[in-house]
């Protein structure tokens, strides 16, 4: 609720219905990271954010589907932002060139 009983329309908000600031997201997520025995300085949403498309790349699921699933409007954008996280993509490239360019053997 916001002043004068209306609904702010926010899914997650202040006590007072107002939009949460960056700072008080950070210093809240600190707090349950801490409560869960980890270093809280160490890990913001962010992070998990990458080890949430790092899990799902390693796993094997599709990049369109992971860019779908962290609300990127095609897979370009998720290629930028997440290219290092983005391993089997690498590997099956890498896998691919050995198949056709074989170890030659010297003898």
């Amino acid at each position: 609720m916001v002043a004068g009983g209306e609904m702010s329309g926010l899914v997650f908000c202040t006590k007072n219905g107002t939009a949460l600031s960056a700072t008080n997201v950070r210093r809240d997520f600190r707090k349950v990271v801490a409560s869960a025995g980890l270093a809280g300085r160490e890990w913001t949403p962010r992070e998990l954010r990458h080890s949430f498309v790092s899990l799902l790349s390693d796993s094997g699921v599709p990049i369109e589907d992971i860019s779908r699933l962290v609300g990127h409007a095609n897979t370009v954008v998720t290629e930028t932002v997440y290219r290092f996280q983005l391993r089997p993509v690498l590997l099956e490239g890498a896998e691919a060139m050995d198949g056709i360019f074989p170890a030659r053997e010297d003898g």
